[in-house]
């Protein structure tokens, strides 16, 4: 185990440049920080690369992760590396990050992945922008109990931004990346109906039977739905707005949708 005291070190400029997507598409490598996010990724079995810990700002939640880390050094499986709370500030991407970061290989993003449970429920996002968004829609998938979310273009998965919004449920929902074609053909080989939400739906969200297996699948914040979607959506379906906005918030929206989901297997 090394102690490290320059914020100038080499190693810790090459974590800190990982913060750059072209960066982390590079080297296949991101970065994990915060209290609930570190626990999520250990306890569902990601493995580091390497590790710094600032013991100065470790507090009990993470002790156990720590003793952890320290096993995976022993063993040579991560590089752990102690640092002064002036280097961590130069590591941490935000404030309270709990003393603790990580620096994690890509995921396995392939659609193959993805697992096959019965009746499927899979959550498409076409072109997001907003790291945010995409992660509390993790969030939200988690807690609903979707099978898989497929990310077709816009934002990177492996972003910080949306580990850190996510709370790490990045770790815990089945992931995928591919395009919108290939996604399409991999949900049509599945059987998988495909109802997509669109203001300009022809239908209340309501009124799709979500017993069978069933993607939701949503577009961009200021585009929507490609053609391609909406040209193959066995539905269209639209969330009901009674006031002046004509949409939602995108994480609003997959909210509302996935928990009908919920609502009509659970009946």
């Amino acid at each position: 185990m090394e102690h490290l005291t320059s914020p100038h070190n080499p190693r810790i400029k090459a974590v800190a440049r990982l913060e750059k997507r072209s960066e982390r598409n590079e080297r296949r490598l991101t970065v994990v920080e915060g209290v609930r996010e570190v626990t999520l990724a250990m306890r569902n079995g990601i493995v580091p690369v390497e590790a710094y810990v600032c013991n100065d700002l470790v507090g009990h939640e993470l002790r156990g992760v720590v003793n952890w880390l320290e096993h995976l050094d022993a063993t040579r499986q991560t590089r752990l590396c102690t640092v002064t709370p002036e280097v961590f500030t130069r590591l941490a991407l935000r404030e309270g990050s709990g003393g603790v970061l990580l620096v994690i290989p890509f995921l396995d993003l392939s659609l193959a992945h993805l697992p096959q449970e019965s009746p499927q429920f899979f959550t498409v996002i076409e072109g997001a922008e907003k790291p945010g968004n995409v992660g509390a829609i993790l969030r939200t998938a988690d807690a609903a109990g979707v099978h898989g979310v497929v990310v077709c273009g816009g934002v990177d998965l492996h972003n910080p931004n949306v580990v850190r919004a996510s709370l790490g449920t990045l770790f815990t929902v089945p992931v995928a990346e591919a395009t919108s074609a290939e996604t399409l053909i991999w949900l049509r080989s599945q059987g998988v109906q495909i109802v997509a939400a669109t203001p300009e739906g022809a239908v209340p969200y309501t009124v799709v039977d979500y017993t069978a297996p069933t993607a939701i699948v949503l577009g961009s914040e200021a585009f929507g739905l490609s053609q391609t979607w909406l040209d193959a959506a066995d539905a269209r379906v639209f969330i009901p707005m009674r006031g002046e906005a004509d949409s939602l918030n995108l994480s609003a929206s997959t909210a509302i949708l996935l928990y009908e989901v919920v609502r009509q297997r659970a009946g």
